[in-house]
């Protein structure tokens, strides 16, 4: 195998990570597919990120005109825009000095956009009420979720509890920022829960190093695909509660559910109706995106938090923090605005609307149980069931050659796998181990939001790969 023999010299430089190596690898593919090369595949399918336009879905028309009308006002005189479109173009360009995108809003986001958010928190949360002076907008929620990291880790040995798995980037930017990281594992064999006993195990062990400060929930949860059922989240607040532990709840993904007799529950909303001596204390935070819901605008970076039962002074002292930040990007700002308040049955532009979400809903939920369909009848793959999100991350169960061979070349096993994968499938997944897991356990990451089509072709190789693999090392 080719690239194999140069993967155990780049793994061994830390400033190159396994999706590194991976993306790397699938580039050096890619370019000798178009020098001709020969391979038994004709393109590389790449299922290793989460950017849903990446994968082929086409923008919401919408999205797109407003934001072509806010940018290019000129559009407003064009007759083959909806109403409805330069009704919200024109509100918009309103509320921007000068008319302009172009001009610098408040370091928090734009005021009606604010409001914006909060109308939709409210209805969303079924009335529980949202104010704007809770809300901050920012470069994408990773940046919010930074941002409250570096307000909790206020001295060295602060702590933060994060799941396991969990995706990369944020443990980085959670040790870029000298926080102390306590892992508490997700219990895949009941479809990835979220245990507190489990919670209250890797509290105790986190004390006996650090100060935990905060509990880091991923919900619906990257890269599991699970979602916590009400009573989950229940049990997760009173262990807050008891323990003084700030929560910061990742809920980025909280439109795309899929599952069977699923519903999504927002934290703020569950922790509302738990009785005041609870919902009136435990403080939260609570993020989402443009990025990671249907909209799947990942490149205009929009994202915002709320901020619940702060103390008015720290959140003063947070807007304070925030405003020696640059203001977050305006089309970022405007995407938040268009994903709260879509348009409304009666409007013009409802109808196609409508039509083009629920295309990439059925999508979704379509390529979840083909997946899952799939998996079930191959040996050596194990996987939980898919109820929201836009990834699936079942299990390997490898033979001891495989495992031993990955040893030899100093990578993971899940690694090796992904590689063999690669080289000899086309496709480009990610590895389990980027996102942690437990001990002689291994994984994979794949994408569910892309076309059925291309989901199909790669089921089909992921199927006549595995066979091929396990046969040669079993």
């Amino acid at each position: 195998m080719s690239f194999l023999k140069k993967i155990s010299p780049l793994l061994k430089n830390t400033f190159l990570s396994e999706k590194d190596v991976l993306s790397i690898c699938a580039a050096q593919i890619e370019a000798e597919i178009q020098q001709g090369k020969r391979k038994n595949y004709n393109e590389v399918l790449d299922l290793s990120s989460g950017d849903l336009h990446r994968g082929g879905t086409k923008p919401i028309s919408f999205v797109r005109q407003v934001l072509a009308a806010c940018f290019y006002p000129e559009l407003l005189e064009d007759d083959s825009l909806p109403l409805d479109v330069k009704q919200r173009a024109e509100c918009l360009l309103r509320q921007c000095d000068g008319g302009s995108v172009g001009s610098y809003t408040d370091s928090c986001g734009i005021a009606k956009i604010k409001q914006c958010v909060t109308k939709f928190i409210t209805r969303r949360d079924g009335g529980v009420p949202s104010s704007p002076d809770n809300i901050f907008i920012t470069t994408g929620s990773q940046m919010a979720l930074m941002f409250m990291v570096q307000l909790l880790v206020q001295s060295e040995g602060s702590g933060v509890l994060i799941p396991v798995p969990t995706y990369a980037t944020f443990t980085q930017a959670l040790e870029d920022q000298g926080a102390a990281i306590i892992p508490y594992h997700l219990c895949e064999e009941q479809g990835w829960t979220l245990q507190v006993e489990e919670l209250r195990r890797a509290l105790h062990a986190g004390r006996r190093t650090c100060n935990p400060v905060a509990l880091y929930i991923c919900n619906p949860g990257n890269p599991t695909g699970h979602m916590q059922s009400r009573k989950s989240i229940e049990e997760v607040i009173r262990f807050a509660a008891e323990e003084r532990l700030f929560l910061l709840a990742d809920e980025v993904y909280q439109s795309c559910v899929y599952g069977e007799d699923t519903e999504f529950e927002s934290y703020k909303k569950v922790l509302s109706e738990m009785g005041s001596t609870i919902s009136g204390t435990v403080e939260l935070a609570s993020f989402n995106s443009a990025s990671k819901g249907f909209m799947g605008e990942c490149g205009l970076r929009g994202g915002y938090m709320e901020l619940v039962n702060l103390d008015p002074a720290v959140k003063e002292y947070t807007r304070t923090f925030f405003s020696t930040r640059s203001c977050p990007p305006v089309g970022g700002q405007i995407a938040l605005d268009l994903m709260t308040d879509p348009p409304k049955p009666g409007d013009p532009s409802f109808p196609t609307f409508s039509e083009e979400i629920q295309s990439i809903k059925n999508m979704i939920s379509k390529n979840a149980r083909r997946i899952q369909e799939v998996f079930s009848e191959i040996q050596g793959i194990s996987c939980q069931p898919l109820k929201a999100g836009f990834f699936v991350f079942p299990r390997l169960h490898l033979p001891p050659r495989a495992i031993k061979l990955a040893k030899k070349k100093q990578m993971e096993p899940d690694m090796l796998y992904c590689l063999h994968l690669l080289e000899e499938s086309g496709l480009h997944v990610r590895s389990g181990c980027e996102y942690g897991q437990k001990k002689d356990s291994h994984h994979f990451r794949l994408f569910v939001a892309t076309h059925e089509d291309t989901m199909e072709d790669v089921l089909q190789r992921l199927k006549t790969f595995h066979k091929r693999f396990m046969m040669e090392f079993s």
